[in-house]
């Protein structure tokens, strides 16, 4: 036999791939089959936009493979794509962010990899809010150290504040690791209540890292603000996956301290070298004013989107205790219909035929009362899952 490292016992399986799995099984049966009477299975499951890259973006990956300007590239990212974004800061939340503070990764995993190899160790603490991205905590573990979640319910938005992070700190702790808007609550931090976990941590000598992946499909002004604005020591993690609708092309990106730039490009180098030149290239073309009315048209949509699901979903007698005010998530409590919610998931997925996420994989604290459902996709298909919902549930 061959015998595995011991830091695959602080991984646990990524259940939402589990469930998709069996929803694809199911799918494939005589069931979901509309030529025999049945009715095709509908995936609220997965957190994937149907919109794709526009076509600037297009064009500009085929330019760019016709030119065959495909070298490595800096293993910081394209000089032009980190000055785009720092422009794109600028102009979006009024912030003065320095291209050199820029790091382009290969998505926000590898952005996420690179600053807990930097900064934790064994031993190390992060505290986290449960509910969080389950990836999230599995790149802490993954450096050795550990994450700390901390239960959060709808008095709090689902999110850490600065009472629970002051409260909860030990020597131990390193940082707090935050994501606004969240996955899977599309829950956000008021600006108020970010800046004061920031000085908190700050006081205690960590670090503040925020998952910002989801920051350009905020829906609600009070929330659409960045991290950065809070100080020069935030480390924000972001990607062109959500807001500019390029999942499979793997790009993300850092804005680090200024002193933390060099030892993670030392990691970057020795890790991947650098991220793709294919997808850095066609990011360019993100920032035309035709890719962001593209952008600014689907963010509405998904706003739109938002506003039928929740209604919908408390019609169904699933309620949505805190409206998601960004990303494209509604965190749903099933505990009216059952003791489970991950029974209750595959229950719908025989009955219904609809796929959502149970909330095994977001953390123990209610994980049994609370499911997720993407919005991602479009409304005829969000129409239909909601009349199934309703026949099977009222």
């Amino acid at each position: 036999m061959i015998r595995t490292a011991r830091r695959l016992e602080r991984i646990d399986p990524f259940y939402v791939m589990e469930c998709a799995k069996a929803a694809e099984e199911i799918a494939r049966s005589a069931a979901c089959d509309p030529a025999r009477g049945g009715e095709s299975m509908l995936f609220l499951n997965i957190g994937e936009p149907d919109f794709t890259a526009p076509p600037p973006v297009l064009d500009a990956a085929e330019a760019c493979l016709r030119a065959g300007s495909t070298q490595y590239t800096h293993a910081t990212g394209l000089l032009p794509l980190r000055q785009a974004l720092s422009g794109w800061y600028a102009q979006r939340y009024g912030l003065d962010i320095a291209p050199s503070r820029i790091v382009i990764t290969a998505g926000a995993s590898a952005a996420l990899q690179l600053a807990c190899l930097a900064l934790f160790e064994e031993g190390d603490e992060v505290l986290m809010p449960d509910p969080s991205y389950p990836c999230n905590r599995h790149f802490v573990a993954a450096v050795g150290a550990q994450a700390r979640l901390l239960p959060s319910g709808p008095a709090q938005r689902f999110q850490l504040d600065a009472a629970s992070v002051a409260a909860a700190w030990t020597p131990a702790t390193r940082a707090v690791l935050l994501a606004s808007p969240s996955n899977p609550t599309g829950t956000s931090i008021a600006r108020e209540e970010m800046a004061a976990i920031v000085q908190a941590v700050r006081a205690r000598g960590g670090v503040t890292l925020v998952d910002e992946i989801y920051l350009g499909l905020s829906y609600e002004a009070q929330y659409g603000h960045s991290a950065l604005d809070f100080g020069d020591d935030v480390i924000s993690i972001n990607s062109f996956s959500k807001y500019f609708s390029m999942t499979g092309w793997r790009l993300g990106w850092l804005v680090l301290p200024e002193a933390l730039v060099g030892p993670v490009e030392r990691l970057a180098q020795n890790l991947y070298i650098c991220a793709s030149t294919l997808a850095q290239r066609a990011a360019l073309a993100c920032f035309a004013p035709e890719s962001i009315a593209a952008y600014e048209q689907r963010r509405g949509e998904f706003q739109r989107r938002r506003d039928f699901v929740v209604p919908a979903l408390e019609a169904a007698g699933l309620k949505v205790p805190v409206a998601p005010d960004g990303a494209f998530y509604a965190w749903a409590d099933c505990s009216a219909h059952s003791a489970d919610s991950w029974d209750f998931c595959f229950e719908m997925m025989q009955r219904a035929h609809v796929a959502l996420t149970p909330g095994r994989d977001f953390g123990p604290h209610a994980a049994a009362r609370y499911l997720r459902l993407s919005f991602a996709s479009g409304m005829p298909q969000l129409e239909a899952s909601m009349l199934r919902l309703r026949r099977e549930l009222t």
